[in-house]
């Protein structure tokens, strides 16, 4: 008996123990998770910014920036087409947003060097690093699931 509440208690201390520390906002009377925040805007601002830059001035023969993303739409346009079938077209953007941001983000967490900006407390790291992004990733894919199957009917 003696056991079972040492190992209780054990449990009892783990559960007080705390992940890490975070840094956050306070906006409207919400708070908000800074560092998942100023790392998702970072992404935002690479996919914006190289899309700008790729396809500012659009050729009838494709500059190598222009081809590369029309390489990732063709990509995208297909896997659509095979997982959802002929009625993919709306989809189109919805599935490469998503894709293009977590694809983003991830790769950002493995290249970028977020450790060595220093903040009050906590640090930077990749937006799919933190349960809030994969949360609302989820839940923007819930409603268009739902969506989708309610406007079906």
């Amino acid at each position: 008996m003696n056991g079972i509440s040492n190992a209780l208690n054990g449990l009892y201390d783990i559960s007080g123990v705390e992940v890490g520390q975070h840094f956050y906002w306070q906006i409207a009377g919400f708070q908000v998770h800074a560092q998942v925040l100023i790392t998702s805007w970072v992404v935002i601002a690479i996919l914006l910014g190289s899309v700008v830059i790729a396809v500012r001035n659009p050729q009838t023969i494709p500059t190598a920036g222009q081809n590369f993303f029309e390489y990732v739409l063709e990509f995208i346009r297909d896997v659509s087409k095979t997982q959802i079938g002929e009625e993919y077209g709306p989809w189109v953007p919805f599935i490469g947003t998503m894709f293009l941001f977590i694809f983003v983000s991830n790769w950002s967490g493995a290249l970028l060097p977020w450790k060595i900006i220093q903040l009050p407390h906590g640090e930077l790291a990749a937006p799919t690093n933190d349960i809030n992004t994969t949360v609302a990733l989820a839940l923007l894919t819930l409603v268009a699931y739902f969506y989708a199957g309610l406007s079906k009917k």
